[in-house]
């Protein structure tokens, strides 16, 4: 089996890679950003590609959606540090076979594959998809209250960036940052972060 694992960071590729090694039977190849992600693909065309959302440059639900866009039958794989729900429902609806946070047990990784694999789909919680298509009702109009930083912001949380990473990205202060994201709930009336997160992802014109 081909396996391709496109991720920023070293030791989580490190890590993966020995862990699937140990299983005789699965050659590994990896990319570190969506970019060098989609020519891996091109290459090696892998059996499963396993995908990080938050990378350098676009994220990692942009590349499975050019991925499955150039080879509808590609497997796709997120695995993720978001466990908010409304990700793995993204993920799903663009067509990924499976959905896993860092915070499960890595194992549960090979599962994954072998499952993917076998043409099944493996999504971790069971009902994650279920909790995070529900709509949250955001009117669209709402959208045009929000200023070019506060877009830029929303879009960076839809990509699945954290507030420091967002700051770190747009070259603003992580004070910033929360503040701006204080304001958009307010402008379109939302509750919580989480609510925030999924109009990010609810309205692709701003991901």
């Amino acid at each position: 089996m081909r396996l391709l694992i496109v991720d920023d960071h070293p030791v989580i590729i490190a890590g993966c890679a020995a862990m699937f090694a140990a299983e005789g039977d699965i050659e590994v190849f990896d990319a570190r950003n969506a970019e060098s992600g989609l020519r891996a693909f091109h290459e090696h065309r892998p059996d499963i590609s396993i995908v990080d959302i938050a990378m350098p440059g676009d994220s990692g639900l942009e590349l499975t959606r050019r991925i499955l866009a150039e080879d509808p039958q590609a497997r796709v794989i997120i695995f993720s540090m978001n466990d908010d729900p409304i990700f793995a429902a993204r993920a799903i609806q663009l067509g990924a076979r499976g959905y896993i946070t860092k915070n499960d047990n890595p194992y549960l990784l090979i599962e994954a594959v072998r499952k993917v694999m076998a043409g099944e789909s493996f999504l971790m919680p069971e009902t994650a998809a279920s909790l995070a298509l529900k709509t949250i009702g955001v009117d669209p109009d709402a959208m045009s209250a929000l200023n070019a930083r506060e877009r830029e912001i929303l879009k960076h949380l839809g990509a699945g960036l954290g507030l420091k990473e967002i700051a770190d990205r747009t070259g603003v202060s992580y004070k910033t940052v929360a503040n701006s994201c204080s304001i958009m709930k307010r402008k379109l009336n939302l509750r919580s972060a989480a609510d925030l997160v999924r109009t990010a992802i609810e309205y692709k014109s701003v991901v």
